[in-house]
């Protein structure tokens, strides 16, 4: 006697009740976080819309953009300078460059910050002339060095020296076979980096230096204790001076927010750009990525008993 057709196989999704209960514990623990800062009544939430829109927690915000926009310029031409100058075979400008990394790296940006404020009190002239001999022309320290270019330099050549090492590692990376490939065709050593490496270095210097970026939006607060107004200085004067503390920082938080958010999503596209050289398939989108969690969601319909 013949055997039957054996029957179909009845797929049953796996179980994950272990996600469900951490899922229920989260919806709880943010459902009543949530209710506590909406029914706060300390928080003063109509206190919180006013600072947000004031015109001095605006002002401050554009300098706190400024500054992060001309630091990390700063940042990013003096970092490639300084992986370049770490990697030469020139041990001159190996040393210096080390040096000059050890310092800024070892010591704290706000210490940074008052030095170069302060530092008209040990240089009160600064001039150009002939070394160990006459000055031609000088200023004032203090006049040529005015606050604003004083938080630009500090953050910036601090900056410099974290973003140095984020080069050189993505330097690094690149197989030394695409360097020699180039000079056999007949590349300067100056081309081969700008045209050949750096391109192919992009995709691992991207994501930390768009964590330096967001950090840098943040470090910013930093200059208020130099007494520069930027977001931080703005808000906590007007929490000072209308005892209003709390509602006035969760307004500067909400700025940070923002631009943070605005960086991170910003930040996400460039990566996904230099990924098409190395990836088959693009990473998804925010939006791709909803639409696949939902699809997840759904219930999948196990295959039934042949008839």
């Amino acid at each position: 006697m013949a055997k039957g057709r054996p029957e179909d196989i009845r797929a049953v999704p796996v179980r994950h009740p272990g996600r469900w209960v951490a899922v229920a514990a989260i919806a709880v623990l943010a459902a009543m976080f949530l209710h506590a800062m909406l029914t706060n009544g300390a928080l003063h939430w109509d206190v919180v819309g006013q600072v947000f829109t004031y015109s001095t927690v605006i002002s401050g915000m554009e300098q706190t953009l400024l500054l992060t926009v001309l630091a990390m310029v700063l940042g990013i031409a003096g970092g490639i300078l300084l992986a370049v100058m770490r990697l030469s075979h020139n041990p001159v400008l190996s040393g210096v460059s080390w040096m000059y990394i050890w310092v800024f790296r070892g010591t704290p940006v706000l210490v940074q910050l008052f030095f170069w404020n302060f530092l008209g009190a040990i240089f009160p002239k600064v001039g150009l002339g002939i070394p160990f001999g006459p000055t031609f022309v000088s200023w004032n320290y203090n006049d040529l060095m005015p606050l604003f270019t004083v938080c630009v330099l500090g953050l910036g050549l601090n900056e410099a020296a974290y973003f140095s090492e984020i080069v050189r590692a993505g330097i690094l990376s690149v197989d030394e076979g695409q360097a020699e490939a180039a000079s056999s065709l007949g590349l300067t050593h100056g081309q081969t980096l700008r045209r050949i490496i750096l391109p192919q270095a992009m995709r691992v210097i991207i994501p930390p230096a768009g964590n330096e970026t967001i950090s840098m939006l943040k470090t910013t607060s930093l200059v208020s204790a130099i007494a520069f107004t930027e977001l931080t200085r703005a808000a906590t004067d007007i929490g000072n001076r209308t005892l209003y503390v709390i509602p006035s920082l969760i307004a500067a938080s909400l700025w940070y927010l923002l631009f943070t958010s605005v960086l991170s999503i910003g930040q996400f596209y460039v990566e996904r750009y230099y990924a098409r050289g190395t990836n088959r398939v693009l990473p998804a989108t925010p939006w791709q990525k909803v639409r696949q969690n939902l699809s997840t969601l759904r219930l999948r319909k196990p295959v039934g008993d042949a008839s």
